[in-house]
């Protein structure tokens, strides 16, 4: 399978109490914040590319452009889409969406890298042991 503009994903979920603004400090309000919304639009588009990844590879997220719309409470239903719409060597760029039962509350664009797993984990390493301690 090839890695092309036009693959789409989509997945769903329930606003749980951990997702909430309030929860996450990420405002005062117990309805579904933008950071949980923003995991949810990422994790479907790793999903969605992972299938056409070579082995030891996989893809880390590098820029978002997401609007947060509307309010959504906890215990309501998500649906998330994407589509993927440009791949630039090794850069897949997505266009991606969040809806509520009332409709669309989050939308955007999302880019992402493939990687090798081992360089990679490589690379953090070298920088780990350079913590201070």
């Amino acid at each position: 399978m090839e890695l092309k503009p036009g693959i789409t994903g989509s997945s769903e979920s329930f606003v749980t109490r951990s997702q909430t603004a309030r929860s996450m400090d990420s405002g005062a309000l117990e309805v579904f914040a933008t950071p949980a919304m923003i995991a949810g639009m990422e994790s479907l588009c790793l999903h969605t590319a992972e299938p056409y990844l070579d082995p030891g590879t996989t893809t880390v997220g590098t820029r978002l452009e997401i609007s947060h719309l509307s309010p959504t409470p906890e215990g309501a239903p998500v649906r998330y889409e994407c589509t993927l719409t440009s791949v630039e060597g090794r850069k897949l760029v997505f266009s991606v969406a969040a809806y509520d039962h009332c409709g669309l509350i989050g939308e955007g664009i999302h880019e992402r890298y493939i990687v090798t797993v081992g360089s990679f984990t490589a690379k953090v390493s070298a920088k780990a042991e350079k913590i201070p301690v």
